[in-house]
């Protein structure tokens, strides 16, 4: 199941609305850097609030996707967190290093206006 991107001013915000299988995992991770790219996004959001588990795989998929954007010059923000589930990522260790994370899409577009307008981009 392909998860829908949705492009909001310069930004992308992909809604995770069910369990996902580790290839769709990984064909959201390739959609969402290309089309950072293709839409010169300056930041992405996933939203995850649907999502009552989360596997090493999929933190990893995430952790690595908030690289790859940073890389190509935008900002990732990871949103929707359920308690449970945050409860069992850190009882297993899973770990969302370096990627920011916000309560909800409201809180995540508020980070991500206040990062400066670069991103470290040249000429712009």
């Amino acid at each position: 199941m392909r998860v829908p991107i949705l492009k909001q001013h310069s930004y992308l915000i992909a809604s995770i609305q069910s369990a996902l299988t580790d290839d769709d995992l990984l064909q959201l991770r390739d959609d969402l850097v290309a089309q950072i790219g293709r839409f010169r996004s300056r930041g992405a959001i996933v939203d995850v609030t649907a999502l009552d588990v989360m596997d090493s795989f999929a933190v990893r998929t995430l952790r690595g996707v908030a690289h790859m954007i940073r890389l190509r010059g935008a900002q990732t923000v990871i949103v929707g967190i359920q308690p449970e589930v945050a409860f069992s990522m850190v009882q297993l260790g899973l770990t969302l290093e370096e990627v920011a994370t916000a309560l909800d899409l409201e809180e995540g577009l508020a980070y991500l206006d206040d990062q400066p307008k670069s991103n470290g981009r040249h000429g712009e």
